[in-house]
């Protein structure tokens, strides 16, 4: 749209310039403004360059200040496949660049509080929460984001200090953006009818927070954002590494451990470009929370996939807006280490009459989903085929929901099995053995492996006779031993 009115625009200005000699300097100017405009916009969308300095102000009175949230995202997809970095110049406060790649890495993003400051526990408690073998494969950034220096070398001092081993084993990273870097601050559109400061705040922080994105793409396979004042789970990243193997084989942009803010927010390494120039482009249009709703939208995932209990919780008691008080939390969260099942890849398949949307593959996950399927008869199954053969050493299922009691399996078993025929979509076990009876809806087994003596090929619920009600399956959870041949 802004091509072609430039283009009408110098057809325009062409036509008359002969007639209209008093205006010939004008019109000069005028075309030249539009032809440097046409230029800044081919180098933002084509170059992926990010354009600095003079040019800025050019881009925010041409681009930015003409953006609609609910018009221009849906132009993204199409605009752009930003895979390059933003050419700007990081300052290494502590550390050094990291010598090999890791599974995961942390962001975090702080600012000067008017009260409290909680970066320090929080970059206690990733550490605290960690065993030996996790802190091999995470990496902490914390980018100190405030303009005032003094601040900032008190802090990289006081973090020196206390995590001092941690910087040296080249696991923890303190950097920061010069202000130069950043672009105009004042004079945003005030969406939402927020106060000038408000604004200026939340854009800040998402220009801060694509900076940290930026810096962190090719840190490691996988990235989680956390805000400054988080308090983590015990062993969280053994819970992250068993939901990730999980999703295997199934697409999804953003995975969600917290529902709280911009905590806990899980993406592929390989987005981190992409979503770091999506929140500079859109950065004074609105908070970062809501700008992520739209990315991973435009990414195909309409879904939020979040999964219980939260790793994170917030422990903030001031925000970093104002020092207002802040007394979020999430009640989803567990602070001691909890027994998460691993879910092995499999294939999910059921006979049974399936209610909308409420599809198989729900029940198998931690995700608040499950599977409906209307009144079950005596020999419907709902069956699991695991993509490779097993041990098991414990299995829980769980029918039902609080607002829908009734819809439980109440006659019903599980059993296992192996020697697995068919095609790849037909595949089945030709042998099970039965483990034990449904009671009260629900399944819980432990041992497996000792009184299962071969490899588990296949899972599956049997109804045992039917029933007037649906059935709800809430859960599977499988949890497994070694796996055969590792």
């Amino acid at each position: 749209v802004t091509l072609l009115y430039a283009f009408l625009h110098m057809r325009h200005s062409l036509k008359y310039f002969d007639k209209m000699r008093c205006l010939r300097k004008r019109s000069a100017v005028s075309f030249l403004g539009v032809l440097v405009i046409c230029l800044l916009f081919m180098n933002l969308y084509i170059e992926d360059g990010y354009v600095l300095e003079g040019d800025k102000q050019l881009i925010r009175e041409t681009s930015t200040h003409q953006l609609n949230s609910e018009r221009y995202v849906h132009t993204f997809k199409d605009l752009s496949n930003f895979s390059g970095s933003i050419n700007i110049s990081y300052r290494y406060l502590a550390g050094t660049p990291l010598p090999r790649k890791r599974y995961l890495t942390i962001g975090l993003s702080s600012v000067k509080r008017k009260k409290g400051n909680y970066l320090l526990e929080t970059i206690k408690s990733i550490f605290e929460q960690s065993s030996y073998e996790e802190l091999k494969e995470i990496a902490v950034v914390v980018q100190l984001a405030d303009f005032d220096s003094a601040w900032c070398e008190g802090m990289v001092q006081d973090i020196s200090q206390k995590f001092a081993h941690h910087i040296i084993a080249g696991r923890l990273i303190v950097i920061h953006v010069p202000e130069e870097y950043y672009p105009a601050l004042d004079g945003l559109k005030r969406n939402y009818n927020d106060p000038e400061d408000r604004v200026k705040f939340r854009s800040k922080q998402n220009v801060d927070y694509a900076f940290l994105l930026n810096f962190c793409a090719n840190l490691s396979y996988y990235y989680v954002m956390l805000e400054d004042d988080v308090r983590c789970s015990k062993n969280f990243l053994t819970a992250v590494k068993k939901v990730i193997t999980s999703r295997e084989g199934s697409y999804w942009v953003t995975l969600e451990f917290s529902k709280l803010g911009y905590i806990g927010k899980l993406y592929h390494s390989h987005d981190l470009p992409r979503l770091a120039h999506f929140l500079l482009m859109f950065y004074q249009e609105m908070p970062c929370d809501w700008l992520l709703i739209h990315f991973r939208g435009l990414l195909a995932q309409k879904e939020v996939i979040r999964f219980k209990p939260s790793l994170f919780q917030h422990m903030g008691y001031y925000s970093s807006y104002k020092g207002a008080e802040n007394k979020l939390k999430d009640d989803d969260f567990e602070e001691e280490s909890f027994d998460i099942p691993d879910n092995p890849p499999a294939n999910l398949h059921t006979n049974m009459n399936v209610f909308e949307n409420y599809e198989a593959s729900k029940a198998y996950s931690s995700i608040d989903e499950y599977f409906w399927g209307k009144a079950p008869s005596t020999g419907d199954f709902y069956g699991i085929v695991f993509e490779k053969p097993i041990k098991i050493s414990k299995i829980k299922v769980v029918t039902g929901t609080e607002d829908r009691q009734n819809d439980i399996l109440h006659h019903g078993a599980l059993e296992v099995g192996e020697k697995i025929v068919g095609s790849k979509k037909g595949r089945q076990c030709t042998t099970y053995l039965r483990l034990g009876e449904f009671k009260n809806g629900n399944f819980e087994i432990t041992d497996v492996e000792h009184k299962v003596l071969f490899d588990v090929n296949c899972m599956r619920i049997l109804v045992t006779r039917s029933q007037k009600e649906w059935l709800i399956i809430r859960s599977i959870s499988v949890w497994t031993s070694q796996t055969p041949n590792q």
